[in-house]
């Protein structure tokens, strides 16, 4: 297995490295070697909400210590695991790996209280969800959301003159612009949008026109045609995106949240959506997952709905395995873990 090579994304201070403070937390990241003697690692079956828990097992079948995938009844014969959900039986183990960069499920006072080392999946889906955020752009412009909705009803309708778009020339702006902002402007600056950035200071990140700190959000998204949600949960997130941001926005604008749902103000959000203050939204994550069935954005013309999948991509497995695999060279060789955040 080869070791991964940082990216240029995971330099930029947004994002979470052993080297640099966790934006995820506001606290730093110990770049100390763990200490832990691994002898078993699980691989907790939640992960097979994302893919078959026993590809990731057979990938890290060389791994000089024990691999096997577990239940809940089996963590305790475990050192270590890689999950996506948290159990209380965790608190016990030496590691916690999570396949996911999004790590607020996990409660980090009790870890660091235990003695628990979490790591994440930060760095590995830069490109796939920079791919989603441009599938979502396109059908919006081109009207492919639109043409599909008919094509249920069988229904042969053309859109208006005036209702299609191209993206070149137009402008997205990106709430958060560490692993998976920066994967997002690669791919939009590849279909010549103009990309611009939000993040806490407003010192410049590669692959972002023009960066606005977080005080400055509504100036920043005031001229952006799409407004990009990649942020994680925190204290200062939680609804960040709000009533005040969608008044201004302009009208003809989309929002997108492939973030977490609750930065999103989703009540502010709907009222938005019906009061047609703003264009449409395309939502991969919600402040309730699955989205409740009474939930009006299940029937919005203008609303594109995924279930949470927008980083699902056949080589994850592959790509959480890399960073498993390398956290384990680095503990043989008593150095500092990548992606640590407690």
């Amino acid at each position: 297995m080869p070791t991964r090579e940082p990216n240029a994304a995971d330099a930029d201070a947004d994002t979470d490295t052993n080297t640099k403070p966790n934006a995820d937390t506001d606290t730093p990241a110990d770049t100390a070697p763990p200490a832990i003697d691994l002898d078993h690692l699980g691989i907790h079956d939640s992960v097979s909400t994302v893919f078959p828990p026993t590809e990731l097992a057979t990938e890290l079948a060389d791994l000089s210590t024990a691999v096997d995938v577990i239940g809940d009844d089996q963590i305790s014969d475990c050192d270590a695991v890689v999950t996506l959900d948290h159990r209380e039986a965790f608190l016990d183990l030496d590691w916690v790996h999570s396949i996911q960069a999004g790590v607020d499920r996990f409660p980090f006072d009790e870890f660091r209280a235990n003695d628990v080392v979490l790591t994440n999946s930060t760095g590995i889906h830069g490109r796939s969800i920079g791919e989603t955020v441009a599938g979502y752009l396109l059908s919006f412009a081109r009207r492919l959301h639109a043409h599909v909705a008919a094509q249920q009803d069988r229904r042969w309708d053309q859109p208006e003159w005036d209702e299609a778009f191209t993206l070149a020339g137009k402008t997205a702006c990106v709430l958060g612009t560490g692993t998976l902002g920066s994967g997002v402007a690669d791919v939009l600056g590849a279909l010549d949008m103009r990309v611009t950035g939000v993040r806490r200071s407003a010192d410049p990140v590669p692959g972002f026109e023009e960066v606005y700190a977080t005080d400055d959000r509504r100036d920043a998204i005031a001229d952006a045609e799409f407004v990009i949600v990649t942020l994680p949960l925190t204290d200062d997130t939680h609804h960040l995106v709000d009533a005040d941001v969608f008044d201004a926005m302009r009208e003809d604008a989309y929002l997108v949240n492939v973030g977490r749902g609750p930065v999103v103000d989703e009540v502010a959000l709907i009222d938005a959506l019906e009061s047609n203050s703003i264009a449409g939204a395309a939502l991969d994550v919600f402040e309730t997952e699955p989205l409740p069935e009474n939930s009006p954005l299940w029937g919005m013309d203008e609303v594109i709905v995924t279930p949470h999948c927008g980083a699902f991509t056949v080589d994850y497995f592959r790509d959480v395995a890399e960073l498993v695999f390398e956290n384990v060279e680095r503990l043989a060789d008593d150095e500092p873990f990548v992606n640590r955040i407690v």
